[in-house]
This record gives structure tokens, C-alpha cells and sequence, in this order.
């Protein structure tokens, strides 16, 4: 078995874990990362999903480090891509000309930007990527984690990791169950939380639903049909109780108020891309479908450069509500990915043979799978898209009543005297594997508590993902691509702090003192802590 000692090991390679061992490395500390599959960057890459953020995200409300995360995706379509020379010079280049994000863009391409940014830190000899690795066990000694077995999931060989710090920036919370880290799943009662929208009972096993994302792009006069999925009969006539009719079809229910809404859907309409606006305070629906996600906008380039459009399906019609995948044993989970799989492929397969079409007929045979995109054998996303994480029992639980519009009112979001980060997004919980419809409601921006990292005893782990002491309901909003990168950073540089200082991260969450100097580290690193007066929506 091969020993390492770091620093600081991060486990994850999601945004949570790219950013916190950047801010580890920014600060002198040495870092092993490690990640389960061939790239970086978890929601954005493997797991296929453009980036939700807030209507000011070019502006403010992220850290510099992120701001280069998306400028270095801009870069390299101006750099590499034949854009049009009107696309090329537009400064809020949205590759996808997506309605989602104002940074719709291929999974491949973030991973390739992700890359660069680590590259001069493993030039260097700080830093060491292992991937294709997933953690396996850990040794404790009391309250304290003293090492990790990380498995290469290639060869079967183990590896054991010690380091002064670990980061749990994986995508369901991995390390936790592993280093005996008290943490909570599902549902939270409103007895424990007091939040309006909870249930009178805590359901741990009532989690949000997964997604099997996949790319296409349209070839009119072309069939490319996949072979009817051997679950296809199941999927097509499949109707949870909340929802308007199959959920292999058109009409679903709104997010925002749950009455049935019909999308359309148009491959490869004659759009300007540029001209379109990603804003979900105006625009919050995905009425349109191939737009909303589009990834790749053919009319950014040269006449001829593309064929089609490339366009990202991560829709309602695939949220697996069957059961959840962790937290149960590992033939379940297998079982539960694998139709959450056969859903996906099943909507793919609806849509070329028997989708109504606007002109009366049915079915585009001439969308194609892309999986030279996805980075697959099979076209379907390397990882399923996890929205809801183990959650640490953290020194301070962020709750709906801190910044839901129903319960604050006109007050804004509560503001936390720890503040080591911001987010904005709205309460956007999905069906879930209980039989809950969406949960979706307005909330105030807000800010990333530091103790919301920190656990309530285990000394020298940090929750750096999805995995920070929200609960259920305020998971929906602090889930997304830029809170995630913030918090991952943060825990980052927290490890680089305690590691400089001789502190633990209680004794700094625990000193008034120590917590105005960590976040004058974080600011001078370019990390904004506090929002300027703006709206909720």
C-alpha cells in the first residue's frame, strides 16, 4: 500500500474541491486532490449541468477565483473556436446562447479551464491530482481524522493518505459516514428546524431527485434512434401522483406554482445567440427546452462549422424520484443509477420515435447522442447530478427563516458575522424520492456562515461541497455551481489558516478576533463576503 502526507488532502474534485485547494495552495499549503472519475469539476463536467447563478454574477456576488474560472471559459472559445468575429469580441460570450446561464458551454471545456488553473501549482510540486480514486476508509484518533485509504478505481490498488487537514468536497458527503462525522440526510422536521416548509416528522431518506444528463444536437433528414431501452414501457407510461400526466411529455408542473406548464421544444431554431439575455429573475422558465440548456449555439460560428446546435437535456422529464443513492446498500444504489439511466435514455428515445411534433407528426429521429461531448462510451453524463448531499451537523445550520422572502420579509437574508462567502438563488427544492412535489420560493442573497463548514466535534474536517450545515430546504438554494466554489474555497483557506497560525477551526470560529483576520485573508484573496442593497426574486 502507498503512503502520501500532505497538508491538506481533498476529497472531491468537484468545484468545492478545485476551489478549496487552490485557496489551500494560494496559501502555502501543500495538497493532494483526489477525484473519482477522469475529470474535474463535478456539476459543471461530469455531471453535465450548466451553471445556475444569480443576475449579477457579472458583476458581483463571486470570488476572483471564480470570475477566472468563468473568464478562462470565454478564453478558450475565443482562442480555439472559429466565433464569429461579432461573437469573438462580445465580452459576455455565452457559448450555448443558453437561458439558464450567461455561461452556457461544454462540459469538456470547463474540465480543459479547470485543468490550467491547477497546472502551475503540480509544476510546482505542491499540489497532486489522483483521479479515478475514491475514498474507502479512514482511521480516526477521537475526534480527530489521522488518515484515508483512497482506492484506484483502475487497478484496485489502496492508498493511504495522512494530512493535518481533510476537505469532504465530494459530491453526497462521502468522508462523513467514514470518519464517524455526525451529519443528517433528507427531510429535517419542523420541530428541529422550526421551518415553515418542513414536515412534522424528520424523513432522512426523502432526498431530492438525481438526473442522468446527456448532450445532442439535431440532424434533420437523418435517424439516429437508438435501440428501444429494455426499460422503455416502464418510462413511457411512468406518472408520479403530483404530476399533470406521463412525465415522458411535454406538460409538467411549474416549479413556481406547480400548475401544469406544455414546453416546446425546437432543435436548431435561426436565433441570434448573442442578443439573448440569461436572467432568471425575468425570464425564470424553461418554457422552450432546447434553448434553455443549449451548450453550443451554431450561430456564434462560421457559417459551416457546425451542423447543428449542441444542447444539454437536464429537464423535469428525467428526475429519478425512485429512491435515493446513498445511504442505502450498494445493490440498491447501483440499482436506483441504473434507472435513473434507463429514464434518461427512455426520454431520448420518446423524443426520436413518438414526441408530438408542432406540425402534427411525431417523434425527431435525427437527434443524435453526443458522447465524444460528455467524455462516454454511451453519450449519457459520466456521473448522475447529485442536488442534495449528507450535511454536516455544523456549528450553525442556515434555515429557511434566515432568508426565505415569506419569513424575512423586507428585512434581506439574516447576516452573519462570520460571513466567509455569497450566493443568491431562489429555494429551488426538486420532487424528491417521498413523493414531494417542488418546493420553489423566492429568497433574499445571501451569505455563507463560516461555522456552517466547521462540524460541531470533528476537529480537522471541513465540509466543502453541498455538504455544509444547510438543511433540506435550504440546500435548494445554496447548492448551486458558485456557492458550491465558495464554500470550497473558504474551507480551503480555512485549513491554510489554522495550518499558519496553530489554530483549529473551533478556536477560530470560536474568536471574534481570528474570525475578522481569516476574512481579511479571504477579501485580500479577492472573495466578497457581503452584498450591496438588491432585490430578491
Amino acid at each position: 500500500m502507498t503512503e502520501s502526507h500532505v497538508d491538506v488532502l481533498v476529497v472531491g474534485g468537484g468545484l468545492g474541491g478545485v476551489a478549496g485547494a487552490l485557496a489551500a495552495l494560494r496559501r502555502g499549503a501543500s495538497v493532494l486532490l483526489s477525484e473519482e472519475h477522469g475529470w474535474l469539476g463535478g456539476q459543471l463536467t461530469t455531471q453535465a449541468v450548466p451553471p445556475d447563478e444569480h443576475p449579477w454574477i457579472e458583476s458581483f456576488g463571486s470570488s476572483a477565483s471564480y470570475r477566472a474560472l468563468r473568464d478562462g471559459i470565454r478564453e478558450h472559445y475565443r482562442r480555439w473556436y472559429p466565433l464569429r468575429a461579432e461573437s469573438a469580441r462580445d465580452a459576455y460570450l455565452n457559448p450555448g446562447g443558453g437561458r439558464v446561464s450567461r455561461l452556457c458551454a461544454e462540459p469538456a471545456v470547463g474540465a480543459a479551464v479547470l485543468d490550467a488553473m491547477l497546472m502551475p501549482w503540480i509544476s510546482a510540486g505542491r499540489l497532486t491530482v489522483l483521479r479515478h480514486h475514491r475514498p474507502v476508509a479512514a482511521q480516526t484518533d477521537g475526534d480527530r481524522v489521522t488518515a484515508v485509504v483512497l482506492r484506484d478505481l483502475r487497478t484496485g490498488d489502496d492508498r493511504t493518505i495522512t494530512s493535518r487537514y481533510v476537505l469532504d468536497a465530494t459530491e453526497t458527503g462521502e468522508m462523513l459516514p467514514l470518519t464517524g462525522t455526525e451529519y443528517v440526510t433528507g427531510f429535517e422536521s419542523q420541530a428541529d428546524t422550526g421551518e415553515p416548509s418542513a414536515p412534522p416528522q424528520a424523513q432522512p431518506m426523502n432526498i431530492q431527485a438525481v438526473s442522468v444528463c446527456f448532450a445532442v444536437e439535431h440532424l434533420a433528414g437523418q435517424d439516429h434512434t437508438i435501440d428501444k431501452p429494455a426499460d422503455y414501457a416502464y418510462w413511457r407510461d411512468f406518472r408520479p401522483d403530483y404530476w399533470p400526466g406521463p412525465q415522458l411529455g411535454w406538460t409538467a408542473p411549474h416549479p413556481h406554482t406547480r400548475a401544469p406548464r406544455t414546453y416546446k421544444f425546437t432543435p436548431n431554431p435561426d436565433d441570434r445567440p448573442g442578443t439573448i439575455i440569461a436572467d432568471q429573475s425575468r425570464d425564470p422558465g424553461a418554457d422552450e427546452l432546447w434553448t434553455f440548456r443549449r451548450i453550443l449555439a451554431r450561430n456564434h460560428f462560421r457559417p459551416g462549422a457546425y451542423a447543428s446546435d449542441i444542447s444539454m437535456v437536464n429537464w423535469p422529464l428525467i428526475d429519478y424520484v425512485g429512491g435515493p443513492l446513498f445511504e442505502v446498500p450498494t445493490d440498491e444504489a447501483d440499482g436506483h443509477l441504473a434507472a435513473a439511466r434507463q429514464q434518461s435514455l427512455s426520454l431520448l428515445f420518446w423524443m426520436q420515435t413518438e414526441a408530438p411534433r408542432p406540425d402534427g407528426g411525431t417523434g425527431w429521429p435525427g437527434l443524435r447522442l453526443r458522447p465524444d461531448v460528455m467524455g462516454t462510451a454511451d453519450g449519457l453524463a459520466m456521473a448522475p447530478y447529485h442536488r442534495e448531499s449528507r450535511r454536516i451537523l455544523a456549528q450553525y445550520r442556515v434555515v429557511e427563516q434566515d432568508l426565505a422572502m415569506s419569513v424575512r420579509g423586507e428585512a434581506g437574508a439574516v447576516v452573519y458575522a462570520d460571513s466567509v462567502g455569497v450566493g443568491s438563488y431562489r429555494i429551488d427544492l426538486h420532487p424528491s424520492t417521498g413523493g414531494d412535489n417542488y418546493i420553489d420560493v423566492p429568497a433574499w442573497p445571501f451569505q455563507i456562515p463560516l461555522r456552517s463548514l466547521v462540524p460541531q466535534r470533528v476537529r480537522n474536517l471541513l465540509a466543502a461541497a453541498k455538504n455544509i450545515g444547510t438543511t433540506h430546504i435550504t440546500n435548494g438554494c445554496y447548492r448551486l455551481h458558485p456557492v458550491e466554489w465558495a464554500a470550497g474555497e473558504a474551507a480551503g483557506a480555512l485549513a491554510a489558516y489554522c495550518l499558519s497560525h496553530r489554530l483549529e477551526p473551533q478556536q477560530v470560529t470560536g474568536s471574534p478576533g481570528s474570525v475578522v483576520d481569516f476574512q481579511r485573508n479571504l477579501e485580500s484573496d479577492g472573495v466578497e463576503i457581503s452584498w450591496p442593497q438588491i432585490r430578491p426574486y
